[in-house]
């Protein structure tokens, strides 16, 4: 039987990847069967599955891939930079995949646990961050960098809330210049 090259194969599961985004933004978790997840990406369950243990093993990964993005993009940029990104492009299946893991990590314990751990990539990268800004004089000193950290956490939950209900996102960039004056020094 002919071997199929790495190339071939990532190239696949980055297609299976890219329908599943599809698929959970517009069906959600629960709505993303099987059925949907094959239709989307043209391929049969065992191709799909021959990448991806499960639905929820794809679900994870695309998931994960998001964090690693955005912990890089954290690292090099801050996480305002991320929230501007967001505004500049918003990719409704980036969205519903983070709904998506809101809506899981609250109601599913198992999702919960599996999920604690690989969430704190991006805390750990705005932190890191925020010592370094810190270090360099950047940023304001009278404010305790878990505090910064959870409000800019908390402004960048609010931001997906609202691209995602497709509200108007006219002042965004205003907002996230005051959201960067903010902690800044």
């Amino acid at each position: 039987m002919p071997r199929v090259s790495t190339d071939k194969l990532e190239a696949r599961r980055r297609q299976i990847l890219d329908a599943a985004r599809t698929a959970f933004a517009r069906h959600g978790y629960e709505g993303a069967t099987v059925r949907v997840l094959e239709e989307a990406a043209g391929l049969s369950r065992g191709a799909i599955f021959h990448h991806f243990a499960d639905k929820d093993a794809l679900f994870v990964a695309l998931a994960e891939a998001d964090v690693a993005e955005m912990a890089e993009t954290v690292a090099e940029q801050g996480l305002v930079q991320v929230m501007r990104e967001l505004i500049a492009n918003p990719d409704p299946g980036w969205l519903g995949t983070q709904l998506e893991i809101s809506r899981r990590f609250r109601t599913d314990p198992k999702f919960r646990s599996l999920w604690a751990e690989r969430r704190s990539a991006v805390g750990n990268a705005t932190r890191d961050r925020l010592r370094r800004q810190l270090a360099a004089d950047v940023l304001r000193e009278d404010v305790d960098i878990e505090v910064l950290a959870s409000y800019l956490e908390l402004v960048l939950e609010g931001l997906v809330t609202h691209l995602a209900a497709d509200l108007p996102a006219d002042r965004f960039s205003a907002v996230l210049d005051v959201v960067e004056s903010s902690v800044r020094r």
